[in-house]
């Protein structure tokens, strides 16, 4: 876990431009198509506790539809295990083609689901199964998409190009947002609730069709290939399998990637996959408002995160990561109260705050815990710590966040659940190593 690991990532040659904007354009729709095809269930939250998780508790039914979203993380480490080892060893193109098939198979077939009210409880088995399959392929995506991203990027700019491309991140929360509203609106809440709620679902196959026929077109990372042919000092001999490798000769650098990956999930997943339904549920806000409100601060993140991204190219990755932790431990309680007025003034400005401040942390985020391994075993290593974060602190955000609410009777107690873990984010970026610049 040294420089070289970053020099690695140097080394390569002048990029192709044309080769570059396709790769950019690959890993973006591939980042739109995973974390839509996860947002969009969150925001279908109240209808899918309707339909699947019929109960006279509302806050049961809601824990219900949280726990199986919560189910689908868990198999993100499995899936960052299979694809990173098959990405460290027959390439990250043909990993990246895979994942966005499964996801969009995975999505479409939740839409096409009978209720519980149709066929019992065989319609909750079967959307467990369906968000189990979301999170196998979610498990290479973001770190297969980075690591692309990174091996063409110049030097200089990877900071900018994985930002870029990660923003792209929230914008299926916009869009997801405004479709569910655009439903609501056109058919009414009743012909939304009976099969309007599908619309959503079936459009995720679309897109992961698009996403496939543009990853058909990007080359292979030419630091990847470089390895292959011996030509790299990375591959280092004889080749072993690249999980156990990584453990083995980079322990502090898979926890260094979950450190930062568990704000990163948290911060993410309060965003899209809590804060509206806390909003529409907990404050009582309208709904409309809750989902309009949201976008508008995923909006932000959206142009904040290729800023911070080109700012940690500047001064570094370090100094960025650790002002977004800090920021986003200082600003945490004051923007749940600002959101839990009950205004959409509120709503907007509580999740700006909250949102602007996350976002310097994004920016850097997706180049630097790739960065902390060599080219040999980065999909394996930076995947089972980044995926270990977001099972325990992404996948349980909107759950854990329900229930402190519900356990504690204080609408601010989210808030201080990401102050504590920000804040020990914080503490640990300082301890970085200079494999991250």
């Amino acid at each position: 876990m040294t420089s070289k690991n970053t020099d690695e990532l140097s080394a390569s040659k002048t990029p192709d431009r044309t080769q570059l904007r396709r790769v950019l354009a690959s890993a973006a729709i591939g980042q739109f198509v995973e974390w839509y095809d996860f947002v969009v269930y969150a925001y279908s939250a109240t209808v899918i506790a309707t339909l699947f998780f019929p109960a006279e508790d509302r806050v049961a039914s809601l824990l219900a539809v949280f726990a199986v979203y919560a189910a689908g993380f868990v198999m993100r480490p499995l899936g960052a295990i299979i694809f990173g080892h098959i990405g460290d060893t027959a390439g990250r193109r043909n990993v990246l083609s895979a994942v966005i098939l499964i996801m969009g198979g995975a999505t479409v077939a939740i839409g096409l689901l009978p209720t519980y009210g149709q066929v019992g409880v065989i319609a909750t088995v079967l959307l467990v199964v369906c968000r189990l399959a979301q999170g196998l392929s979610a498990g290479a995506e973001t770190t297969g998409s980075n690591t692309l991203v990174a091996e063409h990027a110049p030097a200089h700019r990877r900071g900018l190009a994985v930002a870029f491309t990660l923003s792209f991140s929230t914008v299926p929360a916009v869009f997801a947002s405004l479709l569910i509203l655009l439903l609501l609106s056109g058919l009414g809440s009743d012909a939304y609730g009976e099969w309007g709620w599908r619309v959503p679902f079936l459009l995720g196959g679309v897109f992961a069709l698009v996403g496939l026929y543009i990853r058909q077109k990007v080359d292979e990372s030419p630091e990847f290939q470089a390895t292959r042919k011996g030509e790299s000092p990375a591959l280092g001999g004889k080749r072993s399998f690249p999980l156990w490798t990584a453990i083995k000769e980079s322990p502090r650098a898979v926890f260094y990637a979950f450190a930062l990956a568990s704000l990163s999930s948290l911060g993410f997943y309060t965003l899209t996959g809590y804060l509206p339904t806390y909003l529409s549920e907990t404050v009582n806000l309208d709904q409309g408002v809750s989902l309009a409100s949201n976008a508008i601060a995923l909006l932000a993140v959206f142009f904040a995160m290729p800023l911070t991204g080109l700012l940690s190219d500047r001064i570094g990755r370090k100094p960025v990561l650790i002002a977004g932790a800090a920021l986003s431990a200082i600003v945490a309680v004051p923007a749940y109260l600002l959101a839990s007025n009950g205004t959409a003034v509120g709503a907007i400005s509580g999740q700006l705050l909250l949102a602007l401040a996350i976002s310097v942390f994004f920016g850097p985020f997706g180049v630097a815990f790739i960065e902390l391994f060599p080219v040999k075993n980065r999909l394996s290593g930076a995947g089972i710590g980044y995926n270990a974060g977001y099972v325990l602190f992404g996948g349980t955000a909107p759950y854990v966040s329900t229930w402190l609410v519900q356990a504690t009777g204080d609408l601010l107690a989210p808030a201080y659940y990401m102050l504590v873990v920000a804040a020990l984010v914080a503490v640990v970026t300082f301890a970085l190593p200079k494999a991250v610049r």
